[in-house]
């Protein structure tokens, strides 16, 4: 089943292997820049999934995903955070924020793919 999914990072190199990997996983995707446009998007688009960036112009992924999760209709959106803040209170942040999942990069596509899977199937 396709799915759409947003990306939502400032790194160009990290949107190309995330997007050619979604697109192959089989979902329509979606790309932000930043956290306002993160925000914007998805309000737009209303992706099944966002794979969030912390680090990010405008707001960051914690602020994106805060603004989620008090909007109500967006109740159902699952977030995974992508980003290279792996210490235990980032991580912490995160997932007491809502974050379904949260991943440290570099982080392993295979792990990546299997982590979308599982949450598109809930």
């Amino acid at each position: 089943m396709t799915h759409k999914v947003l990306i939502a990072d400032d790194e160009p190199n990290i949107v190309i292997s995330l997007e050619y990997l979604m697109r192959r996983e089989g979902h329509e995707v979606h790309v932000a820049r930043d956290g306002d446009e993160a925000l914007a998007a998805i309000r737009r688009v209303q992706p099944a999934l966002v794979l969030l960036d912390v680090m990010m112009p405008g707001k960051s992924g914690y602020e994106v995903l805060a603004a989620v999760r008090a909007d109500d209709s967006l109740a159902g959106l699952k977030v995974v955070m992508l980003t290279a803040k792996g210490r235990d209170t980032d991580v912490a942040q995160g997932l007491g924020l809502g974050a379904d999942a949260y991943l440290t990069k570099p982080f392993s596509t295979q792990a990546l793919a299997a982590k979308v899977r599982e949450l598109l199937a809930q």
